[in-house]
């Protein structure tokens, strides 16, 4: 029990390292957001600075303080999301993350996502150690890349499983964009954790199964497959 404490549970000083990385992780990507959003900029595209934003701020902060100190962004970073969801669109977070597409359950389709990420990274962590941030940045990067890839070059469209009745497609042109954007990823990820070569090798098997498994996941659910795929084919590769 006090191994597992330790696990997951920081100390207060890197508890408050981690709260003030957490807030200005959040307060820079949301005034990003907002503002692109506010210049016209679609949900598609704000949502997806977020996503960014965030993946690549927990992935800092688990290389820096583990996973105590991803958990500490994780909780600070979930509860302003949360605190936007009850405000709706009064909150300028609500309005770069609830798509109309999503409609009539915009705001189911941002706390999922949230949930799903947080079991992901948790589930990353746990199971393959440092190399979870394999996941964040594969998750993160090229997923995030993968949507508004999709919404403006996607042709060749497929549909995919959903959840609460909403209709979800994904198309070959974004599945592309997140092998791509996820291989740099999954590289500059490893690149700490392997030799540059294999740096470079093992992102390209991590990117490819992410992006795998990002194509066929239900639509809300993928933050979490495909951070887990990815990390594991790191830790299969390397560990």
């Amino acid at each position: 029990m006090d191994s597992l404490w330790a696990v997951l549970v920081p100390s207060p000083g890197t508890a408050l390292r981690a709260s003030g990385w957490a807030l200005i992780t959040t307060v820079t990507v949301v005034a990003l957001a907002a503002f692109a959003r506010h210049r016209g900029v679609s949900v598609p595209y704000t949502r997806k600075i977020f996503h960014i934003g965030v993946f690549t701020g927990a992935a800092a902060a688990h290389s820096v303080w583990g996973l105590p100190g991803t958990n500490v962004f994780g909780v600070l970073l979930a509860s302003i999301v949360v605190v936007a969801v009850l405000r709706g669109d009064a909150d300028p977070l609500y309005r770069v993350l609830a798509r109309d597409t999503d409609r009539p359950h915009r705001s189911l389709f941002i706390l999922v996502p949230l949930a799903t990420t947080a079991i992901g990274g948790l589930a990353s962590a746990l199971l393959t150690g440092p190399y979870a941030v394999v996941g964040y940045l594969v998750s993160g990067w090229g997923d995030a890349a993968g949507e508004p890839v999709g919404a403006r070059w996607g042709k060749h469209e497929y549909r995919v499983p959903s959840l609460a009745g909403v209709g979800a497609t994904r198309s070959l042109e974004g599945s592309a964009a997140v092998f791509m954007v996820g291989w740099g990823g999954a590289t500059v990820a490893l690149w700490g954790l392997a030799q540059p070569s294999q740096a470079a090798l093992v992102g390209l098997a991590c990117a490819a199964v992410g992006a795998l498994v990002e194509a066929v996941s239900n639509h809300g659910l993928d933050n979490l497959t495909v951070q887990v795929a990815a990390s594991g084919t790191a830790w299969i590769f390397l560990s």
